[in-house]
Protein backbone atom coordinates (compact mmCIF):
# COMPACT_ATOMS: atom_id res chain seq x y z
CA UNK A 1 0.00 0.00 0.00
CA UNK A 2 1.61 3.00 -0.73
CA UNK A 3 1.97 6.17 1.96
CA UNK A 4 -0.37 8.51 0.68
CA UNK A 5 -2.96 5.91 0.15
CA UNK A 6 -2.49 4.57 3.90
CA UNK A 7 -3.03 7.83 5.33
CA UNK A 8 -6.51 8.39 4.00
CA UNK A 9 -7.67 5.40 4.03
CA UNK A 10 -6.47 5.04 7.77
CA UNK A 11 -5.89 8.20 9.28
CA UNK A 12 -2.68 7.12 10.10
CA UNK A 13 -3.26 3.84 11.79
CA UNK A 14 -6.18 1.54 12.13
CA UNK A 15 -9.53 3.87 12.23
CA UNK A 16 -9.69 7.57 12.32
CA UNK A 17 -11.11 7.87 15.96
CA UNK A 18 -9.52 4.84 17.71
CA UNK A 19 -6.75 4.76 19.94
CA UNK A 20 -3.66 3.84 18.33
CA UNK A 21 -1.67 2.83 22.01
CA UNK A 22 0.83 0.67 23.01
CA UNK A 23 -1.35 -1.95 24.89
CA UNK A 24 0.90 -4.51 27.22
CA UNK A 25 4.85 -3.86 27.53
CA UNK A 26 7.58 -6.63 28.07
CA UNK A 27 12.00 -7.10 28.06
CA UNK A 28 13.18 -10.03 27.83
CA UNK A 29 16.24 -10.34 29.76
CA UNK A 30 18.68 -12.86 29.06
CA UNK A 31 18.83 -16.54 30.85
CA UNK A 32 21.02 -16.56 33.73
CA UNK A 33 22.96 -19.69 32.33
CA UNK A 34 24.91 -18.18 29.59
CA UNK A 35 24.23 -19.07 26.12
CA UNK A 36 20.83 -21.42 26.80
CA UNK A 37 17.66 -20.00 25.37
CA UNK A 38 13.61 -19.22 26.69
CA UNK A 39 14.57 -16.62 29.67
CA UNK A 40 11.16 -15.73 31.19
CA UNK A 41 9.38 -12.32 29.18
CA UNK A 42 8.87 -10.00 32.13
CA UNK A 43 6.08 -7.13 32.06
CA UNK A 44 6.70 -3.58 32.64
CA UNK A 45 5.25 -0.93 33.15
CA UNK A 46 7.76 1.43 31.31
CA UNK A 47 11.10 0.94 29.65
CA UNK A 48 13.90 3.08 28.62
CA UNK A 49 14.21 3.09 24.51
CA UNK A 50 17.70 3.65 23.08
CA UNK A 51 18.62 4.55 19.66
CA UNK A 52 20.07 1.56 17.55
CA UNK A 53 20.17 -0.49 20.95
CA UNK A 54 16.68 -1.49 22.13
CA UNK A 55 15.21 -1.59 25.55
CA UNK A 56 17.55 -1.47 28.55
CA UNK A 57 17.12 -4.43 30.55
CA UNK A 58 16.06 -6.41 27.34
CA UNK A 59 18.47 -9.09 26.27
CA UNK A 60 18.83 -7.60 22.64
CA UNK A 61 19.95 -4.62 23.95
CA UNK A 62 23.09 -6.37 25.57
CA UNK A 63 23.45 -8.31 21.79
CA UNK A 64 22.58 -11.42 24.10
CA UNK A 65 19.09 -12.61 21.76
CA UNK A 66 18.92 -15.45 18.92
CA UNK A 67 18.30 -12.22 16.38
CA UNK A 68 20.62 -9.44 17.44
CA UNK A 69 22.48 -9.48 14.43
CA UNK A 70 19.79 -8.83 12.75
CA UNK A 71 18.42 -5.16 11.98
CA UNK A 72 15.26 -3.96 13.54
CA UNK A 73 15.97 -6.52 16.54
CA UNK A 74 15.29 -3.26 18.57
CA UNK A 75 11.79 -3.34 19.04
CA UNK A 76 9.34 -5.97 18.55
CA UNK A 77 5.46 -5.58 18.19
CA UNK A 78 2.35 -7.58 17.47
CA UNK A 79 -1.29 -6.96 17.34
CA UNK A 80 -3.72 -7.40 19.71
CA UNK A 81 -6.03 -7.65 17.32
CA UNK A 82 -3.65 -10.92 15.49
CA UNK A 83 -3.22 -12.87 19.12
CA UNK A 84 -7.35 -12.72 18.97
CA UNK A 85 -7.58 -13.61 15.73
CA UNK A 86 -5.39 -16.50 16.24
CA UNK A 87 -7.43 -17.50 18.88
CA UNK A 88 -11.13 -17.10 17.51
CA UNK A 89 -9.69 -18.45 13.65
CA UNK A 90 -7.52 -21.29 15.19
CA UNK A 91 -8.77 -21.72 18.89
CA UNK A 92 -4.80 -21.18 19.84
CA UNK A 93 -4.60 -19.16 23.01
CA UNK A 94 -1.32 -17.15 23.44
CA UNK A 95 -0.93 -15.42 26.48
CA UNK A 96 0.55 -12.31 27.06
CA UNK A 97 3.90 -11.95 26.80
CA UNK A 98 4.20 -15.94 25.41
CA UNK A 99 4.53 -14.47 21.82
CA UNK A 100 7.85 -12.78 22.98
CA UNK A 101 7.33 -9.41 21.72
CA UNK A 102 8.53 -6.42 23.48
CA UNK A 103 5.18 -4.59 22.75
CA UNK A 104 1.37 -5.47 22.15
CA UNK A 105 -0.28 -2.89 20.23
CA UNK A 106 -3.86 -1.77 19.84
CA UNK A 107 -5.68 -0.49 16.33
CA UNK A 108 -2.17 -0.82 14.75
CA UNK A 109 -1.72 -2.39 11.69
CA UNK A 110 1.55 -3.23 11.78
CA UNK A 111 2.12 -4.25 8.34
CA UNK A 112 1.81 -1.28 7.05
CA UNK A 113 4.44 0.06 9.07
CA UNK A 114 7.40 -1.70 7.20
CA UNK A 115 9.27 1.09 5.81
CA UNK A 116 7.55 3.53 7.62
CA UNK A 117 8.37 6.03 10.42
CA UNK A 118 6.12 6.32 13.49
CA UNK A 119 6.32 6.94 17.03
CA UNK A 120 5.74 5.84 19.93
CA UNK A 121 4.99 8.79 21.84
CA UNK A 122 8.31 10.20 22.01
CA UNK A 123 10.43 7.37 20.74
CA UNK A 124 10.92 7.56 17.10
CA UNK A 125 11.31 4.09 15.35
CA UNK A 126 11.32 2.69 11.67
CA UNK A 127 9.42 -0.42 11.02
CA UNK A 128 12.18 -2.68 9.21
CA UNK A 129 10.25 -6.17 8.33
CA UNK A 130 7.39 -8.33 9.54
CA UNK A 131 8.33 -10.50 12.03
CA UNK A 132 7.38 -13.34 11.14
CA UNK A 133 7.12 -16.73 13.65
CA UNK A 134 9.52 -18.94 13.93
CA UNK A 135 9.84 -22.80 14.98
CA UNK A 136 11.42 -21.92 18.09
CA UNK A 137 8.12 -20.09 19.36
CA UNK A 138 6.04 -22.78 18.29
CA UNK A 139 8.09 -25.41 20.66
CA UNK A 140 8.37 -22.91 23.42
CA UNK A 141 4.67 -22.42 23.36
CA UNK A 142 4.53 -26.47 23.24
CA UNK A 143 1.71 -25.40 20.37
CA UNK A 144 1.69 -27.26 16.97
CA UNK A 145 0.01 -24.43 15.02
CA UNK A 146 0.59 -21.62 16.11
CA UNK A 147 3.74 -21.23 13.50
CA UNK A 148 1.43 -21.56 10.76
CA UNK A 149 -1.46 -19.50 12.42
CA UNK A 150 0.67 -16.52 12.99
CA UNK A 151 2.34 -16.29 9.72
CA UNK A 152 1.48 -12.70 8.25
CA UNK A 153 0.56 -11.55 11.64
CA UNK A 154 3.35 -12.08 13.56
CA UNK A 155 4.38 -8.41 14.02
CA UNK A 156 7.17 -6.05 13.16
CA UNK A 157 10.76 -5.66 13.97
CA UNK A 158 11.55 -2.42 14.11
CA UNK A 159 14.57 -0.31 14.75
CA UNK A 160 14.75 3.06 17.28
CA UNK A 161 16.09 6.13 15.22
CA UNK A 162 15.74 8.42 18.86
CA UNK A 163 15.64 7.47 22.30
CA UNK A 164 13.08 7.73 25.23
CA UNK A 165 10.41 6.45 27.55
CA UNK A 166 7.74 4.22 26.09
CA UNK A 167 5.22 2.70 28.63
CA UNK A 168 1.72 0.88 28.64
CA UNK A 169 -1.06 3.47 26.96
CA UNK A 170 1.90 5.23 25.19
CA UNK A 171 0.06 6.58 21.97
CA UNK A 172 1.46 5.36 18.73
CA UNK A 173 1.63 7.61 15.73
CA UNK A 174 2.89 7.47 12.00
CA UNK A 175 5.23 9.98 11.54
CA UNK A 176 4.59 12.84 8.69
Amino acid sequence: MNRERFLLESGGLRGHDRNHRLDDLRTRRRHRHRGRKGAPVEPCERAEAVADAGLIGDRYFDDEGTFSDREGSDLTLIELEALEAVEADENISIEPGAHRRNVTTANVDLNDLVGEEFRVDDVLCRGIERCEPCSYLEAHLENQGVREALVDRGGLRARILEGGTIEEGSEIALEP
